[in-house]
Order: structure tokens, then C-alpha cells, then sequence
């Protein structure tokens, strides 16, 4: 009978500091739905562009991936070497490779988005599962990974300078 007690006090101490825990996560506000980043308009909208360039690349559509891209874009891909270093144009010669690519999944699970003076921080975490053809066969190939878009406005609008 003790024992049962002890069973019941430990599962009502468990429910109480659950419900407390619940109440407590809710105090910081509520996040864009399926993300990690606060709802407000500003991250909608940062997201909002962030999808469209998902899509774009979902449809494989490198004129769409295009205009979404700063023209000063440059990334250097992390490394110190400068052999991995990708401009506007190099990107462009890379995403003319799409057509190789027979169809594109590409989710992104978005983490935290940052403001800074000169940019906009969106990190998040892909998987990309793509469907390419070779002499053996079509096959799929997935990655799952870490990545930051960095994002600047011109002209009014979010342009993507780095991070693709």
C-alpha cells in the first residue's frame, strides 16, 4: 500500500511540475508555427521570403532562385580557402547544373532569425533529398545539415547575399 502511495504523490508532483513547465514556456510568447522564432510581423515576412526561395528551389526554377539573390552576393562557403569562394556568377554557372537534377524535396526547419545593421541572420535546418540521373540508374541522394542564409534589403526588398 506504501508503495502505491508513493506512486500516485510522484505522478501528481510530475503533472504539477508539467503544467508548470507548460505555463512557463508559454510566458515567452508563441513562435511561428512548425519553427523556433517568435511570432511577430517582421519574422513572417523574413520567413515568407525564405519559403519562396524554397520553393524556387523545390521547381528547380533557377531564374526565380535568381532574383532572389543579391547581386553582391557572395559566400565563401566557411573555409579559409578561397577555391570553394562563389560570386553571383559562379553561382549562377552552379545552379545551371538544376537540370541534372530530376526532382528536388527540400524542408527546412527554421531555428532563429537575427537582426543585425547590414543584415538579417535566418539559420535553420534543411534536408534536401534530390533525385539525379547517372548511367546506373536515377537515384536519390539526401543531406541534412545546419545553414544561415544571410539576408540585406535593397531596394525595399530581402535579397539573399550569402548562405546558399
Amino acid at each position: 500500500m506504501r508503495h502505491a502511495h508513493s506512486l500516485v504523490r510522484l505522478a501528481l508532483a510530475l503533472s504539477v511540475v508539467g503544467a508548470l513547465g507548460g505555463a512557463l514556456a508559454g510566458c515567452g510568447g508563441e513562435n511561428i508555427p512548425n519553427t523556433d522564432v517568435p511570432d511577430n510581423a517582421e519574422n513572417r515576412a523574413v520567413l515568407t521570403f525564405v519559403e519562396d526561395y524554397r520553393h524556387a528551389v523545390e521547381r528547380r526554377d533557377v531564374g526565380a532562385i535568381l532574383s532572389l539573390v543579391s547581386p553582391r552576393f557572395f559566400d565563401d562557403n566557411g573555409t579559409i580557402s578561397s577555391d570553394d569562394d562563389r560570386d553571383f556568377d559562379a553561382l549562377s554557372e552552379q545552379l545551371a547544373r538544376f537540370e541534372q537534377i530530376l526532382d528536388v524535396r527540400y524542408e527546412m526547419r527554421y531555428r532563429n532569425v537575427t537582426y543585425r545593421a547590414d543584415r538579417i541572420l535566418v539559420d535553420y535546418t534543411y534536408t534536401a533529398s534530390f533525385k539525379v540521373a547517372t548511367p546506373q540508374g536515377d537515384h536519390w541522394e539526401t543531406r541534412l545539415r545546419d545553414n544561415r542564409l544571410e539576408l540585406v534589403r535593397e531596394d525595399g526588398e530581402f535579397r539573399i547575399i550569402s548562405g546558399i
